[in-house]
Formats: structure tokens, sequence, C-alpha cells
């Protein structure tokens, strides 16, 4: 479980490079070129690349969720990439799903346990905005 996280750690670390290339002291307007490049490289090697680990994954484990058929911190942070990336790329994003289904169904079971729901619901949960991981730039997202 331990190295199923720290594999979404390395990705939320290439979406951050998305908008941040160069330097994380740096704004994004001051390396806006270098992250239109960087996010074409992330599009086209990086997402397929983890994205069809964890999708190998699910269909090796025959079971609804990553390790199997119960629902794990793992799970929860995959559902959250899935969510992070309808957000901060959502054309790029609707066209790649049909090449993971089985991510995506593995974010719908997440989303439909009563207790995320309810939470996804509420107002404690914080909409992603352009200070977090997940930043929209309609440049970036083809």
């Amino acid at each position: 479980m331990h190295q199923l996280q720290l594999s979404i750690a390395d990705f939320v670390v290439e979406i951050h490079d998305t908008h941040h290339p160069i330097g994380v002291s740096l704004y994004y307007e001051d390396q806006r070129q270098p992250a239109k490049k960087r996010t074409e490289e992330f599009w086209n090697e990086r997402v397929p690349k983890f994205t069809g680990y964890f999708e190998r994954l699910l269909q090796d484990n025959g079971g609804s969720y990553l390790t199997g058929r119960r629902a794990t911190y793992a799970d929860l942070s995959l559902f959250q990439i899935v969510e992070g990336l309808r957000y901060a790329f959502p054309k790029r994003m609707k066209a790649f799903e049909r090449e993971i289904p089985g991510v995506v169904d593995l974010h719908d079971r997440v989303a439909a346990r009563p207790n995320i729901k309810a939470y996804l619901s509420s107002d404690r949960r914080i909409p992603f905005n352009e200070e977090g991981i997940f930043r929209r730039y309609k440049e970036l997202d083809g």
C-alpha cells in the first residue's frame, strides 16, 4: 500500500510541474512557454504511464479497488487525482478517460461511498483553485 501511495505522490509532483516546470519560486507567468512544453510531455508520456500502471493493477487484482475488494487510502488518493485532472485539464481529461475505464470506475465507486459523497457535497470540501496543486490554465489544456 505504501508503495502505491509513493507512486501517487510521484504523479502529484509531475502534475505540479506542468505549471512550474522551471522552479517553484517563479510565478507561472514567468515560465509560461516551458509550462506548455512540459504539459505536452506530461500528457503524451507521463499520464499514460502512471494511469496505465493503476489500470493494470485494477485488472490484475480482479477487484473493485487497487488492492482488491476493499477501499484504501490509495484508492482515495487516486480518486483525488482524477478529480484534480478533471479540474485542471477538463478537455484533455475528457478525451483521455476512455483510455482508463478501470481508473474512472474506481473514481466513481469512491465518490459513491456514503461518507465520501456526503463530504463532497458539504461546505467542508475546499474547491479547487489556482493556489493548489491542480491549477487550471486554459492555455495548458490543449
